[in-house]
């Protein structure tokens, strides 16, 4: 599966994506010490949803293109809020003509002292995301693998944070190295956040996947599903999963209050449904 994100950007899988990153965000704001979020995979940081590549797809139609001026439940729509306000400002003209991709959703929910470590490995997509950064001395752009960084830049000096670890899926193994860099980076740092997204593509992959972070042995694991229909007979991305390791206490409440109106609005028929699991620890059967 090649999930190339220009490709992509603010489809329903982005808008799953970063409404959680921007509660967990949110959630480390609540106390006035400093943190730091480490993106493993950047990407270019603002997409173009007028590109060739964006219009190949129209993928963005049926995700941020619905919710950007969505009627929602009042609850649900104060969740949402933080996200939709970093999209909004990079499209201060109004409508929607570009979509941020997660380190400038991140740094747009940012305080004066807490800051942002994006990480990129394409050398052309780390110029274009260092561009975006020029001059910002709250966020520093590194050139690198990004399961590297799972090990050289843990633990932040900061001592509190969010990695989000969100790879292309471009090769084979991506479900193994999750798993791998997770327990790796854990040990490094068992209280940081760590947030993993992964496809909905191949379902054989992601139970395997789900059944291998139960047995990590890492004592706190939720996993949030969201399909937007059921199966198709073709390989197809048919939904989106995001496992959160050290879960703030609220944010399964606030994924119970936010996921119903999103599964409503960007449901393609029968079959879409969304789930909120603990794969360890909490209500889990471990």
């Amino acid at each position: 599966m090649n999930y190339r994100h220009a490709y992509h950007a603010g489809n329903f899988a982005d808008v799953v994506k970063h409404a959680v990153l921007a509660r967990l965000v949110d959630y480390l704001k609540r106390k006035d010490k400093a943190f730091r979020v480490i993106d493993t995979h950047a990407g270019i940081g603002l997409y173009d949803l007028g590109s060739e590549e964006a219009e190949k797809t129209g993928e963005w139609h049926d995700g941020i293109g619905r919710l950007i001026e969505a009627r929602l439940p009042a609850d649900a729509a104060a969740l949402l809020a933080p996200y939709l306000d970093a999209v909004k400002a990079v499209n201060a003209e109004g409508g929607i003509s570009r979509y941020p991709g997660s380190p400038v959703i991140a740094r747009h929910l940012m305080r004066k002292q807490d800051r942002l470590s994006a990480i990129e490995l394409h050398p052309e997509d780390a110029r274009t995301l260092a561009q975006h950064f020029e001059g910002d001395f709250q966020t520093r752009v590194t050139e690198l693998d990004g399961w590297l960084a799972l090990g050289a830049h843990l633990p932040p000096k900061e001592k509190r944070g969010l990695v989000l670890v969100d790879p292309p899926f471009e090769i084979g193994g991506e479900f193994e190295r999750l798993v791998e860099g997770l327990k790796k980076a854990h040990r490094r740092w068992p209280g940081g956040i760590f947030a993993l997204w992964y496809p909905v593509k191949d379902r054989k992959a992601v139970a395997a996947f789900r059944e291998a972070l139960g047995d990590a042995g890492i004592p706190k694991i939720m996993d949030i599903e969201f399909y937007i229909r059921p199966p198709s007979a073709e390989p197809r991305l048919d939904g989106t999963g995001m496992v959160v390791v050290n879960p703030p206490y609220q944010l399964e409440s606030e994924l119970n209050t936010m996921l119903p109106a999103l599964g409503k609005l960007l449901a393609e028929g029968p079959g879409a449904r969304w789930s909120v699991e603990w794969l360890a620890g909490e209500d889990s059967a471990s």
